[in-house]
């Protein structure tokens, strides 16, 4: 089949390898000047399957409104917010019932790890060779958080995770940078889960894809499908129509405008993450691997010669504005855990970027119900962590073939039960 692929980030790029490997005719089409420039640029790069989670679950409200009210909370809500917002807000409470959470990370858990192994397999059979490191590291500031990880723990358990539960001395051997000035009650290592730097993946894997025939066409911003050709794209600013067998799409936030012209309307709300990135100043001051500071949310990743800083939870705003408040926690926390690490006085890379998040956790990966129009999107903060696998499953599925893992309440009927 001739297929068009509508976005390049890092769900759109390993869709185009996995189409591209079966033998297809793919054509990608990106608003940016290159791939991976959005969500996937400046992410945290962890990908730790037990940990992939929904955001909508017991307890959930009452953690965002102590988080709203703390100077360093994790979660915030910027003005201005948006008709968009507010509703997605509205489908986030309700999706916070304990059957619905305990059924979608179920969903993203099993998508999860499989993605896992599928990145090791893609890495493997390309000799792809990027920033990676073994390991993830939980640090846990005091005895309450130690208590307060245990129905965590239970989780991790469920999903087939493995991990232990290490204390202050054993943490600071798997990762002995970390300063002996902050208190430290314990940790849990996950040896089996790993940082890896998303971006770089995705533009070697973009000439993978191009090596097997796909195209890439880049600054290319293009109109909302049409109902009445739907697999017909063109620029919005006005171009000819170019037909394909089939499009998906996996274009982020932008993925609701394209779509609601076919009816279809998607609940996704852009939800905002930051970053620092610094050059490494002493590599024996550096973490190793990464790290996750429970209390803030935050974590700290050894990418090649550089360390990066990554967290906050932003509904609403400006995309293009920087958070002063978020960027301070940021630092915070590299100081707390890694003081002296880095040069932060020059050549610091602060980052916004948005998740483009479903209310109620899973992503939407399959048929839309509109001939010939499929979806890959929805992954919000873990991305990274579900592309691969995302991919080939979406890539099996547009082939007729058996996915290999259970799709239930993966596709876009999972939309009209809500």
């Amino acid at each position: 089949m001739k297929i068009a692929i509508v976005g390049a980030g890092i769900i759109g790029v390993t869709t185009a390898w996995e189409l591209a490997s079966d033998g297809h005719e793919v054509v990608v089409f990106e608003r940016r000047g290159a791939a991976a420039e959005e969500s996937s640029f400046a992410n945290a790069g962890v990908v730790a399957p037990g940990y992939v989670t929904p955001w909508a679950g017991p307890g959930m409200r009452g953690k965002v409104l102590r988080s709203l009210l703390s100077t360093h909370g994790a979660i915030k809500l910027r003005w201005p917010l948006s008709a968009r917002d507010v509703g997605w807000m509205a489908r986030w409470q309700r999706a916070c019932k304990l059957e619905t959470y305990l059924a979608n990370r179920a969903r993203m858990q099993r998508l999860a790890f499989y993605s896992r192994t599928r990145l090791h397999t893609i890495t493997e059979a390309c000799d792809l060779d990027y920033e990676r490191s073994d390991g993830y590291l939980v640090l846990l500031r005091s005895k309450r958080e130690k208590k307060l990880v245990q129905a965590g723990l239970d989780v991790l358990r469920q999903a087939g995770s493995t991990f232990r539960e290490v204390d202050a001395d054993e943490a600071r051997k798997i990762e002995p940078a970390l300063s002996t000035d902050t208190p430290l009650a314990g940790a849990i290592h996950l040896p089996d889960d790993e940082v890896a730097n998303c971006r770089q993946f995705a533009l070697l894997l973009k000439w993978e894809a191009e090596a097997l025939g796909a195209q890439f066409h880049f600054n290319c911003d293009l109109a909302p499908l049409s109902r009445a050709a739907p697999t017909e794209l063109s620029l919005a600013s006005g171009s000819e129509g170019h037909r394909f067998d089939a499009v998906v799409v996996c274009a982020g936030v932008a993925s609701a405008r394209l779509l609601r012209p076919l009816g279809l309307h998607i609940p996704l709300a852009p939800v905002y993450g930051h970053s620092i990135s610094a050059s490494i100043r002493e590599p024996l001051n550096a973490p190793r691997s990464a790290v996750m500071d429970e209390r803030y949310k935050v974590a700290i990743s050894r990418l090649g010669l550089r360390v990066r800083v990554a967290g906050s939870a932003e509904l609403g705003g400006s995309p293009g504005t920087l958070n002063p408040a978020s960027l301070k926690t940021l630092y915070k926390v590299l100081q707390d855990w890694f003081p002296g690490a880095v040069t932060l006085q020059a050549g610091v890379q602060q980052w916004k970027g948005a998740r483009p998040m479903m209310p109620d956790g899973p992503p939407i990966i399959g048929p839309s119900g509109i001939p010939g129009v499929w979806l890959n999107l929805g992954h919000g903060s873990s991305g990274w962590a579900l592309s691969c696998g995302s991919a080939r499953v979406l890539a099996d599925l547009m082939g007729g073939r058996d996915a290999g893992i259970d799709l239930e309440g993966l596709g876009i009927e999972r939309l009209l039960q809500h």
